[in-house]
């Protein structure tokens, strides 16, 4: 199974995730979004399976420096926008899996995601 963990190595939900994944068994490669680069039609595949809204973190030091006009009146377009621009933006980890992807770490759900 083509598992891969979108995020940055210091993010400790990122780490509790790898941990989880290696735990049960479950291979994946990581691929660090700020050191890799975040390519847009990635960010629109995710946008298209579980919605802006979803992925766009905004309890988060990178949201709350944004200017307030950045912040404001946001929707797909520029949210995209700032996104692509501040991928530490994007709720982690991100995980791509063939069927499908997960957003944020939870435990039951990613159990039952990968059968374990």
């Amino acid at each position: 199974m083509a598992v891969t963990v979108h995020g940055i190595p210091n993010c400790d939900t990122v780490k509790k995730a790898r941990a989880w994944l290696a735990a049960h068994g479950v291979a994946h490669r990581f691929h660090d979004v700020r050191r890799d680069g975040l390519p847009a039609a990635l960010l629109d595949g995710w946008m298209a399976a579980v919605g802006w809204e979803r992925l766009l973190n905004r309890s988060g030091t990178t949201f709350r420096g944004l200017p307030e006009a950045d912040r404001a009146d946001l929707d797909a377009v520029r949210a995209r926008a700032l996104m692509l621009a501040h991928p530490t933006l994007i709720r982690r980890p991100v995980v791509s899996y063939p069927g499908g992807v997960l957003v944020g770490f939870a435990a039951d759900p990613w159990a039952r995601a990968f059968g374990v």
